[in-house]
């Protein structure tokens, strides 16, 4: 199967502008939906373009791109909300009345929306790091203050810095990926996105939100994810660290809990035959 970017590219018209996704597997088999996270030049292919090959033995795949993250069409409102309103357009679209879906981090906290909210539509969750509260370990995490000083004044050094965050093992911060993901994120629409969740005023119009809001968080709502639900961690995030995994394996009824040593934030690449063999029992359990 030809996984490569350019054979499984695609578009998407819809309402609200243009979705782009990449579509790989067996048109056949049962569908599995992949949600990428946030930071400075994320997309979807570049989250799991590592992973394809592997999940595409067993299901069809298809990457999202979400709203605002310089390759899918951006829309008015918050990037996580919109995102998730971006898998519902995208789903009926395609005529895909439930399917498992991955979410790395911000696509995790996707994921975990959508169980709430909508259901019928998320047969199993995986989720990768990012999903529940700071309960031991500071917050903002020292991955996160990284990301903030980023995006409230980008340059090469302190997107390096960040992308050190991100992994254990830092042999994988090559040259190919900063200059990627440097060009990727000073797109205007990447850059608009990553304020509206990181910069400075935008955390501290959060935290006033939050402090005077009686709408509770997110997190407490996760005892009403009805659907099977892996949550996978890698034991030295330094974006989430693994202290966060506590509330949602306590909240979630149907969860369970993988902890990869010697890995970071991104478990999918880090940790990645561990993680793929992990998520592959449990999908068809």
């Amino acid at each position: 199967m030809d996984a490569t970017y350019d054979a499984t590219k695609r578009e998407l018209s819809t309402d609200q502008g243009t979705l782009r996704y990449h579509e790989a597997g067996d048109p056949s088999a049962p569908p599995l939906v992949l949600l990428h996270g946030s930071g400075p030049g994320v997309t979807g292919w570049r989250n799991y373009r590592g992973n394809l090959g592997f999940f595409t033995q067993t299901h069809r795949c298809y990457v999202i791109e979400f709203p605002g993250f310089g390759v899918s069409d951006p829309v008015e409102g918050h990037p996580v909300l919109t995102a998730g309103s971006s898998v519902i357009r995208f789903m009926d679209a395609l005529g895909i009345e439930s399917a498992p879906m991955i979410g790395n981090s911000m696509g995790g906290v996707v994921g975990v929306n959508l169980a709430i909210k909508k259901p019928d539509r998320v047969e199993k969750l995986v989720t990768i790091g990012g999903v529940g509260p700071n309960v031991f370990s500071p917050s903002p995490s020292e991955g996160l203050r990284l990301l903030q000083e980023f995006t409230d004044d980008p340059s090469r050094d302190k997107l390096v810095r960040w992308l050190s965050a991100m992994v254990y093992d830092r042999k994988l911060i090559t040259e190919e990926l900063i200059e990627e993901r440097w060009q990727a994120a000073i797109h205007p629409d990447a850059q608009k996105t990553s304020q509206m969740m990181y910069g400075s005023a935008a955390f501290e119009m959060q935290q006033q939100f939050l402090a005077a809001s009686d709408t509770p968080p997110y997190w407490s709502m996760m005892h009403k994810v009805a659907c099977p639900t892996l949550l996978t961690w890698g034991r030295d995030d330094r974006v989430s660290p693994p202290d966060m995994a506590m509330v949602p394996m306590r909240l979630i009824p149907d969860a369970e809990l993988h902890v990869f040593p010697q890995c970071g934030h991104w478990v999918m690449i880090e940790a990645k035959e561990a993680f793929e063999a992990t998520v592959a029992a449990f999908l068809v359990r």
